[in-house]
């Protein structure tokens, strides 16, 4: 199943992309005017109204190979097995327990003013010294 998503997504990209080059080198609708008193459009290579026809039955069908490539490609999308279900119909994934606080390192880093580790509280009620 999965060569005949791939051949079908390989002919709708090179469609696309033949698509956007015939499209690319049609001429507008000014041009025509200027083609009609005789401005040098005889001379292409399709003849002065040749090329509008060959170049836009070619693009109608690409246009047409590439939307039906588009609707195989969605129904073939579309198609899954029964038992699968919603993402939301599974369980959740619950987020791992975290792990217990390390000791408090006495290494470099605790000499930095400000990065040592809080001192043990005294108690309001110290015996004093005789």
């Amino acid at each position: 199943m999965t060569i005949v998503l791939n051949v079908i997504l390989a002919v709708q990209m090179l469609s696309a992309l033949a698509m956007i080059g015939l499209i690319l080198v049609q001429h507008g609708k000014g041009a025509d005017m200027g083609a009609a008193f005789g401005s040098g459009g005889s001379g292409s290579l399709f003849g002065a109204s040749g090329s509008a026809n060959f170049l836009s039955r070619s693009t109608a069908v690409l246009a047409a190979v590439f939307f039906v490539c588009t609707l195989a490609l969605a129904y073939f999308g579309n198609l899954r097995p029964a038992d699968s279900g919603s993402v939301l119909d599974r369980p959740g994934v619950s987020a791992p327990v975290p792990a217990p606080a390390a000791p408090v390192d006495t290494g470099p880093a605790s000499q930095i003013p400000g990065n040592t580790p809080a001192a043990p509280a005294v108690p309001a009620t110290a015996p004093k010294a005789p």
